[in-house]
């Protein structure tokens, strides 16, 4: 994460990021995780992380067929292998084991995970100027996208308490 803010990715911190606020952060999800409200993958490298990617699924009765891809992050040592591709599609299909049938996703636009979204398949739903401040503090414009996974979509819901996501 601190590596990712001080490259410049919007995720939702001002550079420059300390350590312990990243780790304050971090610990923060855990709960979220553990009531299985996201769901967490990484990459390793040896013996550190060098990727993550969240999915975080939607809490209200009527929307339990989404969620959201959040804070997919490689490493600026480790970009060019294919991690972010493979940490998304790891997510996405996260997402389908969990009956999940709609993904959601924002980005810097302009920025190299835009790239990433679109030529994995994700349709934009259009762009929010000044949406989100990068980490240097200036508001930049966001690119909100979505994906339909299988053929959930369109389709009527029961009134279960719809998917369980399983902790990853």
């Amino acid at each position: 994460m601190l590596d990712v803010v001080a490259g410049g990715a919007s995720i939702g911190f001002f550079h420059p990021l300390e350590r312990a606020a990243a780790v304050r952060w971090w610990r923060g999800q855990v709960s979220a995780v553990r009531e299985g409200r996201l769901a967490v993958r990484g990459v390793r490298d040896g013996g550190r992380i060098v990727g993550t990617v969240g999915l975080a699924f939607a809490d209200k009765p009527n929307a339990r067929h989404r969620a959201e891809i959040v804070k997919l992050m490689v490493h600026r040592d480790a970009r060019g292998r294919g991690l972010g591709r493979a940490l998304l599609t790891a997510a996405e299909e996260a997402a389908a084991e969990a009956g999940v049938t709609l993904l959601l996703l924002d980005t810097e636009t302009g920025s190299p995970a835009e790239t990433l979204y679109r030529s994995s398949g994700w349709t934009e739903i259009g762009v929010v100027p000044g949406h989100a401040a990068d980490p240097g503090g200036t508001l930049r414009p966001t690119t909100f996208f979505y994906k339909h996974l299988g053929t959930g979509h369109g389709t009527a819901l029961g009134k279960a308490d719809g998917p369980v996501p399983a902790t990853v």
